[in-house]
């Protein structure tokens, strides 16, 4: 059922273009540029490095294909929260949206904010984590932390401005992101091949190990087979799928896209198609120049390899071959970019969930207003000041580490719902149907639970508290239901 302002209406304005860089921009943050190491700890071997992302690519593009089902039968502003809204009920809503909210779009933008931060911090020392700028007992504040908090503040007050800015901002920053990316993977491809990394590579593709450190000492490592390898595969996949996800980011702005039930699905299969395809090339990258395999001791990049790249800066590393010296500012300038247009991407966005469910009466009744641009202001603020608290207490990196299993359970929950509505609204219009429908979807299901279960048993310290801060959603939704703040 569609929601509606009564005083102002969101103004269409996000074509096919202005979406798919919704999507692409989104998704495309830091993450590429530093997963890789730990994928490779924990595989091994360059075949299942590679392996990894392409289970993450065939996941991502079957979610988004059978999100586009939903899209066009429901272009409503808030995306995925409605479709849980309409498939199973508000409750469920709500966990979806509260968790959004306390962690996975706030915790993001913050963790993006802050590496924006760091990687100024390279160009411009004063913003260094290091520079302290006060000591409370254990409270320390750093430049670079007060760097994300003003990064956040600007992109917050430029979405306020209207659609047309955010937009605009989102489509600049992506273009140059994309083009920076392929011209990396060009010269990794055309100039920058190592032989002997090539080499190295070749004769371990498929020795799979897990390979365990600590403080750059190796502890031990396990050789893989069977059972343990899939476990591996599963365990490795948290980073590949967590720089992969916010796709769905666009469904949130439906209320504001052009003939949505078009452009919505088209923009989700076109988005993840070209992320997923430069994510590939970029780890083909990597490995042409480094080996993935290497010794936290050793003095310089090659030696390292993926698996032991400074700070797990892979793509510092494999532009250090590439560039030599000035391969930390050309970096650092390209990490910038990326999540500057990134986090604007995801401030546009979640604001529109918050202002969905405040017309529901569940989230600050403030939110469910739009401003006299035709934006949810006050969701944008209250969004941007929970981002900032979160970028200012240092916590969003665990919290993080602790939805991963979270944004899995949503996911499967809503692929769900598309069976569910299936039965429920049988003759619902649905201009566009989910790609391989039954069979497709069900498969999607069918991994992610796999993988979900494979961190219940292999990362508890971080699959069961992200479980909990669902939970925790259970009595908020009983109060505000009582009491509409």
């Amino acid at each position: 059922m569609e929601r509606k302002n009564t005083q102002l209406e969101f103004k269409r304005g996000l074509g096919l273009l202005d979406s798919t860089m919704i999507v692409i921009g989104s998704m495309i943050g830091s993450g590429i540029f530093i997963v890789s190491a730990d994928i490779g700890r924990i595989v091994g071997a360059p075949g299942y490095l590679l392996l990894v992302w392409i289970i993450t690519g065939v996941m991502t593009l079957i979610a988004a294909l059978s999100y586009g089902e939903l899209a066009g039968m429901m272009p409503h502003v808030g995306g995925q929260y409605a479709y849980l809204r309409e498939a199973y009920n508000p409750f469920i809503a709500f966990l979806y949206g509260w968790t959004l909210f306390l962690v996975i779009q706030t915790g993001t933008i913050a963790a993006v904010a802050v590496a924006f931060a760091k990687f100024t911090g390279v160009l411009i020392p004063w913003f260094s984590e290091q520079h302290i700028l006060l000591s409370i007992g254990t409270f320390h504040m750093s430049a670079a932390q007060i760097l994300a908090v003003a990064s956040v503040a600007l992109l917050t007050y430029l979405n306020m401005r209207g659609l047309q800015e955010g937009k605009i901002v989102q489509n600049i920053f992506t273009t140059v992101k994309i083009v920076a990316l392929l011209g990396f993977v060009l010269l990794a491809l055309f100039v920058g091949r190592n032989s002997s990394a090539i080499t190295a590579n070749i004769s371990n593709f498929w020795n799979a190990a897990w390979t365990q450190s600590i403080n750059g000492k190796l502890l031990f490592i396990t050789p893989l087979s069977s059972w343990m390898l899939l476990s591996a595969i599963g365990v490795a996949m948290v980073g590949s799928l967590f720089s992969a996800d916010a796709w769905n980011n666009i469904t949130f702005t439906a209320g504001e896209v052009s003939n949505p039930k078009r452009n919505i699905p088209l923009s989700l299969a076109l988005g993840t198609g070209i992320v997923i395809l430069i994510y590939l090339l970029a780890n083909i990258g990597y490995l042409l120049v480094l080996p993935l395999t290497g010794s936290p001791q050793a003095a310089d990049a090659t030696g390292r390899g993926i698996q032991f790249a400074m700070s797990d800066r892979v793509g510092t590393a494999a532009a250090s071959v590439v560039f030599g010296e000035s391969a930390a500012v050309i970096m650092a300038m390209m990490i910038m970019i990326s999540t500057f247009g990134c986090n604007n991407g995801l401030i546009l966005a979640g604001a529109r969930v918050y202002y969905a469910m405040a017309i529901d009466g569940l989230f600050f009744k403030k939110a469910g207003v739009l401003n006299n641009k035709s934006v949810p202001g006050a969701a944008l603020i209250v969004q941007g000041v929970w981002t900032c608290i979160l970028c200012l207490s240092g916590t969003y990196g665990d919290l993080l580490d602790y939805v991963v299993f979270a944004v899995l359970l949503f996911y499967i929950l809503t692929v769900v719902g598309i069976f569910i509505l299936r039965k429920k609204q049988p003759n619902a219009e649905r201009p566009y149907k989910a790609f391989g429908y039954p069979v497709v979807p069900a498969l999607y299901i069918f991994l992610a639970s796999a993988i979900s279960i494979d961190l219940l048993i292999f990362k508890p310290q971080y699959t069961w508290p992200g479980l909990g801060i669902v939970l925790l959603g259970i009595p908020v939704f009983f109060v505000w239901k009582k009491r509409v703040l």
